[in-house]
């Protein structure tokens, strides 16, 4: 397991492992991303991930268009976020994912910051979303092509060769 009792996680991927998967977003942290103490609020840390999620969403199909079209999207259920490094004013920050599970209605992942000024990772996060009717707003089961494209993308990042630094307190 990736992490001992405290929570504290023991083998963080470095980041030219990290740098292995797709990057879904990028930024460069502004005066608006701030907090008093001079580094990134923790608010930013999840709307950075948040912007990430609808990329990684899109890269197995639920974007935009599958949302209109089959009246489908999707809902997060858990997230995790671990703090590793301050971001700071100028940096540059990009958030790559990896597809760590699925079961028939839901998605386990994790999406890593990595301060690419500092050549640092910044931050983790685990995530549990779902997929969801949004005429009933219930949870339901992802359409045969998108179970599809889960399945190829979870070979795909099986395929890095490191274990995700996964929390332990979520599973599809």
């Amino acid at each position: 397991m990736a992490s001992g009792a405290t929570g504290r996680i023991e083998r963080l991927p470095a980041v030219e492992q990290v740098r292995q998967l797709p990057c879904f977003h990028r930024a460069e942290i502004t005066p608006d991303h701030l907090d008093a103490m001079g580094h990134m609020n923790i608010r930013w840390y999840m709307a950075l991930y948040d912007e990430a999620a609808w990329a990684f969403f899109a890269a197995f199909g639920m974007d935009e268009r599958y949302f209109r079209e089959r009246r489908s999207g999707g809902f997060a259920l858990q997230h995790y976020i671990h703090y590793l490094a301050e971001v700071r004013l100028g940096d540059r920050v990009a958030v790559h994912a990896r597809l760590l599970g699925y079961s028939a209605k839901r998605i386990h992942y994790m999406a890593f910051m990595v301060n690419e000024t500092q050549q640092r990772l910044a931050s983790l996060v685990e995530a549990l979303g779902a997929h969801a009717d949004m005429e009933t707003r219930r949870l339901s089961p992802f359409p045969p092509d998108l179970a599809e494209n889960l399945a190829r993308l979870l070979e795909r990042d099986k395929a890095v060769g490191w274990e995700a630094p996964i929390s332990g307190a979520m599973q599809p």
